[in-house]
């Protein structure tokens, strides 16, 4: 059985000895397609309401209107409201409220039977009026109900066609069927008792089969009390899989530590991380994988010590939960695991001390979720009131259907609210929450994105892609909120989520701003400036290899002080290995970084993190600047245009022999700026580098 918890319904129930086509995104790679069932139908239900509305019972389906005329979003919560799911070996639980009344639900079927009988376990709380389920649904018009033998069966003219057979099991005095327009429907009276009771139906060729079907049903608890099953049940995955972090060579100012998955699980898991987060003690972290497996890491604190050593640390995982919607963001705040998904953002409970997970709270889950394969929620940071941030993608290259899509939203410290903060995003990776308040997204390359850029984002703000949701008409440059830099595909290809460096353990670079990237497996240092109040610099990759798989989601330890990284693999990146988790770390040896960069009318002036050889630094010819211009369109991305070689005519060093002044007759405005360098540090150690940035404004 499939549920939709948007509407709280059963929107189908089938058998066979597969479960889908696995087509789709994240199970084979296919662009626009999702997995279909496969098997013999059973019972089916259109999108639409599971529950009439209790103030009279109306099916109406009253959810957001998307643009495409279909209907989107949950049920209003005075209405139904998914609360969570309970898993207990087996049986999953389903916890909801149709108005007032507290429901708990269980799915599951009977096979021993002619042919499967499927079974809802129902405990149903104080009721202050009727109550109506939808149960199945055969073409309008067409439906004949027939009660015999305290089941009902639903038929239509077409006497060749399935018919459902259902009944009931247990007490729930009072309950009546009813057809309505094709629509088999049990209404439950009001009642100050909880009702306990199963429903079960199945399909039939022909009204005589009826019988013998119902005969053969037999139910060990058909009052079954489902609270027994939540509060934690036993292991699903009690196996603790071992592998190793490779400690890496201090050679440079960064060292990098690979902490290996286990590729070679039991459950074939494909371990494409997404986010993380770390728990309380400094040894443990929570991680997230595309395809909704949940896992604990732990060994972490054996990595403290290790930084001049070579060798491996032993680590540990354990997998405690799966079947989340496309998880891409892990946050650990106030004692509780958030995790970003594509349908909620929920809040991973274990309620028996054994590290698996048992109740999955659905704290929010306002998403508006359509079908394209695009719209995914990427990234969560929380910030210092408890308020939850994620960023929501478009729909590619079709235009917006629902509110959500291409914005950056932030959620209420108590859930109960999704605010819209800024719009006109294609595929943000992620969110970074900034010390004033504002916030840094990146952007894909696209149409409407010329090319990659990152966004220093107010409240409110337009931020560019016309196929989003909003209501701008006004399709000019000077609509939309210009970026803090456009990032050329050479140069990174799709960026991930920024973050700031918060660790005194890496020297110059603490307080500094660095962007991830998932198209080319890199990490790059932000220098920015504003000017007339426009944000505006570049990006420098580290001088470290690429990792194998895309970066796009980082942390920096609490206690060891060091970058936590992880990604993935799907499509539309350089480094293809499927995932990775590693540590990089800051040696404490000198690093030459940029790490200011100013557009003056005289030039650039970059500002290094390390002191630089001075006749190497004033040398003209070790520099190299180029300009070019974008054009956004409708379009996908953009060609270069206008491009120039910029003469460097001079170069001066401050005294801190850190400021390099470029002077650069004839720099104007730009989309798009290359800066690229071959000087020595002070102790004659080569430093080659290349900054892209963009410039909207000089200053003096």
């Amino acid at each position: 059985m499939v549920y939709d918890y948007d509407t709280l319904r059963v929107a189908a129930a089938w058998s066979g000895d597969q479960f889908c086509d696995w087509n789709g995104i994240n199970f084979n790679g296919r662009h626009a397609i999702h997995p279909r069932l496969v098997g013999d139908l059973h019972l089916k239900n259109s999108t639409g309401p599971g529950w009439g509305r209790p103030s009279d019972g109306s099916f109406e389906d009253i959810r957001l209107v998307g643009r495409d005329q279909r209907i989107y979003g949950p049920l209003p919560r005075d209405w139904a409201h998914y609360k969570g799911m309970y898993y207990y070996g087996p049986h999953t639980i389903i916890q909801y409220t149709v108005g007032k009344t507290e429901i708990l639900e269980m799915p599951d079927v009977l096979t021993d039977t002619p042919q499967p009988v499927f079974i809802r376990s129902f405990n149903i709380g104080k009721r202050d009026r009727q109550m109506k389920l939808q149960v199945a649904q055969h073409p309008p018009n067409s439906s004949i109900l027939s009660l015999r033998n305290g089941m009902v069966i639903l038929s239509h003219s077409n006497d060749n066609d399935m018919k459902t057979v259902a009944g009931i099991i247990g007490k729930a005095p009072g309950a009546q069927w009813s057809a309505e327009n094709g629509n088999l429907r049990l209404a439950i009276p009001a009642g100050n008792r909880e009702l306990r009771f199963k429903l079960w139906f199945a399909s039939i060729q022909k009204m005589e089969d009826a019988l013998p079907l119902k005969e053969s049903i037999v139910i060990d608890d058909p009052e079954e009390d489902l609270n027994v099953y939540t509060h934690g049940g036993p292991s699903r995955w009690p196996e603790t899989l071992k592998t190793e972090a490779e400690v890496g060579k201090a050679v440079g100012p960064f060292a990098v530590d690979v902490i290996k998955r286990p590729t070679d699980n039991p459950w074939f898991c494909r371990m494409r991380l997404t986010g993380f987060d770390f728990l309380p003690g400094g040894d443990q972290m929570i991680v997230s994988a595309w395809e909704g497996s949940i896992w604990l890491v732990s060994g972490l604190k054996q990595l403290e010590n290790v930084a001049e050593k070579n060798g491996t640390v032993p680590i540990t995982w354990r997998r405690i939960a799966s079947g989340l919607f496309q998880p891409l963001g892990v946050k650990y705040l106030n004692g509780k695991v958030y995790v970003t998904c594509r349908d909620q953002l929920a809040v991973l409970h274990d309620l028996n001390g054994d590290d698996e997970i048992d109740y999955f709270e659905s704290f929010n889950n306002d998403h508006q979720v359509t079908d394209h394969f695009h719209e995914f929620a990427m990234g969560l940071q929380a910030d210092k009131e408890g308020n939850f941030y994620y960023a929501k993608s478009a729909r590619h290259a079709k235009t917006a259907l629902v509110p959500h899509h291409g914005t950056l939203l932030r959620i209420s410290r108590d859930g109960a609210r999704t605010d819209i903060l800024a719009k006109g995003f294609r595929a943000a990776n992620g969110v970074c929450l900034n010390p004033d308040g504002t916030f840094i997204v990146t952007d894909q390359e696209g149409h409407w994105n010329p090319k990659n850029r990152i966004n220093w984002v107010k409240e409110g703000g337009f931020y560019g892609n016309m196929y989003g949701y909003h209501d701008i008409t006004d399709s000019s440059d000077e609509a939309m909120e210009q970026p803090l830099s456009w990032i050329t595909n050479a140069f990174d290809r799709s960026p991930g989520e920024l973050l700031w460096v918060d660790s005194n353990r890496w020297g110059p670079l603490d307080g500094k701003l660095l962007n991830l990237s998932y198209g080319y497996g890199k990490v790059y240092i932000v220098p920015y400036e504003e000017i007339n109040g426009q944000k505006q610099g570049g990006m420098c990759a580290f001088p470290i290899e690429r990792f194998p798989t895309g970066v796009m989601r980082g942390r920096f330890h609490p206690d060891d002080g060091q970058l936590y990284l992880c990604g993935m693999f799907a499509w539309a990146g350089n480094q293809t290995q499927p995932g990775g988790l590693y540590r990089l770390r800051y040696t404490g040896k000198p690093v030459h970084l940029p790490t200011e960069l100013k557009a003056t009318r005289k030039g650039m002036t970059l500002k290094f993190s390390g002191e630089l050889d001075r006749n190497s630094a004033i040398d003209p010819e070790n520099y190299q600047v180029k300009t070019w211009d974008l054009k956004r369109t409708r379009n996908y991305g953009s060609k270069h245009y206008n491009e120039k070689d910029l003469v460097v005519a001079s170069v001066a060093l401050d005294d801190d022999s850190k400021t390099v002044h470029l002077n650069i007759p004839g720099i104007s405005p730009t989309w798009s700026m290359e800066i690229n360098y071959d000087i020595l540090s002070n102790q004659g150690l080569p430093i080659e580098g290349s900054i892209h940035n963009t410039i909207h404004n000089l200053s003096e």
